[in-house]
């Protein structure tokens, strides 16, 4: 496990660089995002208003102009029929005063045909007021001229005649005109309704869209958080932890960074300390053995009862003393990922067999029943790594079955894995246990009170090393009593 040489250099106080800068804020980022999908919404909203407003104004100019040109229509023939009256009292009565009737409508007539020009906005009808207006104001000359013989007047009734039939046919083109104004703005609603539902049509996709893009975009840099403390907890601490975003979340993924450079630099101390206390234990403990192996062996000279107990007793002592320095050295050649396999052809039943004969002491101790069911099955695989996997496996069965108690032991082969199971009839693993029972140096809460504690190393050593085969070990949740551990490995 190799650590940068600057890592004992880095500080709390250490930023990479193009960090140190003032972050910018991750809440910028975000109303970024919610600007820029928002932004087209609010743009169609403001066209759509526009539109409308458009729309409504030019609707009330129509309603205006129409209801204008309708009633100015209908006071022009009635002005023409007043003025025509007018004349035709004065030359019925040769009374030049009735001709003041005339006058007035004449006055009212060339107010609202005023009126109706400026309000006009079609050339067709600007013209027809104006043939109008001409053609009353030469009716209106003559009559100047004529005032003082009004029966003199008879030759104009005839104009009176065509003046009506103008002024209702300015009637007519307005209605009509008025009914185009009307199919326009229909068609202009129509065109309207269809604009805003297209871009109903368009902006909705655009905008989930936008929403999705811009949530993965923020959720990114948390997510990546996440996985960086996930790792860092698990003890995946050889990947370089990097965070995409905004600058303060950037910062953040740094400070991750050096902190887990500082943990990588302190578990490569902790390895390097158990490596050498274990080396260091090993000396003195061979010494040991040595010795307690020529005592029990009588070659210094033969020992009593009592003598022959305390070597015996050494002697079982300085090989649980050797097992667990092994414990200690096998999961520091793990950590430092030097994990070699050496396979062979082995039989998997006669394995099983020569360590449960390991195991016979503390099976016997314990008065304890094995049922082993394993038909003939070869696999390739390394020896000694299994061996310590089944050794493992089954001193957990023991330590943890009672007196007279029984461990079932099964092995079945598939087209592609071969499984061991190994049962035991102990209290089972607790429930909070279940998660932590392959992580080093764990000891479960029911361990029995009787037995000489261990490492917490086995179960942990037992898993990397079926990984190493490419299978595994998984505990089995068993609906009765006692703990089942199953291990599987390819065939």
């Amino acid at each position: 496990m190799k650590v940068p040489a600057n890592v004992a250099a880095s500080g709390p106080n250490h930023q990479p660089a193009g960090s140190r800068r003032k972050p910018k804020s991750f809440l910028t980022l975000i109303l970024l995002g919610f600007s820029i999908v928002g932004l087209p919404l609010i743009s169609a909203l403001i066209y759509s208003a526009v539109r409308i407003d458009q729309l409504a104004e030019q609707s009330r100019e129509n309603v205006y102009q129409a209801t204008q040109i309708t009633n100015g229509s209908g006071i022009i023939i009635d002005e023409i029929r007043a003025m025509e009256r007018s004349v035709q009292h004065a030359l019925v009565l040769d009374d030049a005063s009735l001709l003041e009737g005339y006058f007035l409508a004449h006055a009212k007539f060339e107010k609202i045909t005023k009126h109706l020009l400026d309000i006009s906005a079609h050339l067709e009808q600007q013209l027809l007021l104006e043939k109008l207006r001409l053609l009353e104001t030469s009716i209106f000359r003559e009559i100047l001229i004529l005032n003082e013989q009004p029966k003199d007047l008879q030759y104009l009734l005839d104009r009176f005649a065509s003046l009506l039939l103008l002024a209702q046919e300015f009637s007519s083109d307005s209605l009509r005109l008025i009914g185009q104004n009307v199919g326009k703005m229909s068609e202009i609603a129509t065109q309207t309704r269809s604009l805003v539902e297209w871009e109903l049509l368009i902006l909705i996709p655009l905008v989930v869209f936008l929403a999705l893009a811009f949530s993965v975009f923020i959720a990114r840099p948390i997510r990546q958080i996440d996985e960086a403390i996930l790792h860092m907890g698990q003890g995946k601490l050889t990947r370089a932890i990097h965070v995409n975003g905004p600058q303060n979340l950037q910062y953040l993924g740094a400070r991750l960074d050096w902190l887990r450079l500082r943990l990588l630099k302190l578990e490569e101390q902790k390895m390097q300390f158990l490596r050498h206390v274990s080396h260091e234990l090993k000396t003195p403990l061979t010494a040991i053995r040595e010795g307690t192996d020529l005592l029990v062996e009588g070659i210094p000279g033969n020992l009593n009862a009592k003598q022959q107990l305390i070597a015996g007793i050494l002697h079982t002592s300085s090989m649980q003393l050797q097992k667990r320095i092994e414990d200690l050295l096998s999961f520091s050649a793990l950590q430092a990922d030097m994990i070699t396999l050496v396979k062979q052809r082995v039989n998997l039943g006669e394995m099983i067999n020569s360590v449960i004969k390991v195991q016979n002491l503390s099976i016997l101790n314990k008065n304890i029943t094995i049922n082993l069911t394993c038909p003939e099955i070869i696999l390739e695989c390394d020896k000694q790594k299994l061996d310590i996997i089944l050794d493992n496996l089954l001193s957990n069965a023991v330590k943890f079955s009672p007196v007279d108690g029984h461990i079932e032991i099964t092995a079945a082969q598939s087209d592609d894995a071969i499984q061991i199971e190994v049962e035991d009839s102990g209290p089972g693993v607790d429930s909070m246990d279940q998660k932590q029972i392959f992580e080093p140096f764990y000891q479960g809460r029911n361990t029995p009170s009787t037995h000489i504690k261990g490492t917490g190393l086995g179960l942990a050593i037992a898993k990397e090393y079926a990984l190493a085969h490419g299978g595994n070990i998984a505990f089995v949740r068993n609906t009765g009593q006692g703990a089942r551990f199953r291990l599987t490995l390819p065939a």
